[in-house]
């Protein structure tokens, strides 16, 4: 599989794997970053699981990892990727996103998106993009409103958290035919 690099004048994303993830050591330890994942980067140890899980992703071809370089701020943000990619069905998801409270609403995520958007339906060809968000996340759900997705429905208490809280999950999605409108909204 060929590793994609995607990159405007805002952001560059990169493959994440066990050479670079130190960049994120700092930025992970942040408090709060992942309150509404299943996922724990908290020390360095959980931070090098998660990417060890994501780099076998990438070797499965189910997940294509990124590290997040702000290019505005020169610093590395956090960390996103395509999931559960569906090669048959032309279906992936993004997510997993976590980015330093610095790098929040500062329009990073909506430039990496973008990319991750165009990558999906104009290189890979796929027909549809979903997000999964924790319905308490409001502030990601608008995020991904604000991109142009549709809520598809809500699977209810089917994540289990760190905490043991059983979290209901906001299903949104993109289809292909409506990428063309989305890009020229979002450029």
């Amino acid at each position: 599989m060929k590793v994609p690099s995607l990159e405007n004048d805002r952001v560059k994303l990169t493959l994440l794997d066990l050479s670079n993830f130190k960049h994120l050591l700092l930025v992970a330890q942040q408090e709060n970053l992942t309150q509404y994942s299943p996922s724990d980067i908290s020390t360095p140890e959980k931070l090098k699981e998660y990417v060890e899980i994501a780099v076998d992703g990438y070797y499965q071809k189910t997940i294509i990892p990124f590290i997040i370089y702000d290019k505005r701020m020169q610093a590395y943000a956090g960390s996103t990727r395509f999931g559960l990619i569906n090669y048959k069905n032309k279906v992936l998801h993004i997510g997993w996103t976590w980015i330093g409270k610095e790098f929040q609403r500062t329009g990073l995520n909506v430039n990496m998106k973008f990319l991750m958007l165009q990558y999906a339906f104009e290189t890979l060809e796929f027909d549809k993009v979903e997000f999964r968000i924790d319905e308490r996340n409001t502030k990601s759900r608008k995020a991904v409103e604000k991109l142009g997705a549709t809520l598809e429905g809500i699977l209810r208490k089917d994540t289990l958290m760190l905490d043991g809280f059983k979290r209901s999950t906001c299903c949104y999605g993109i289809l292909k035919e409506e990428w063309l409108n989305i890009k020229q909204t979002l450029l």
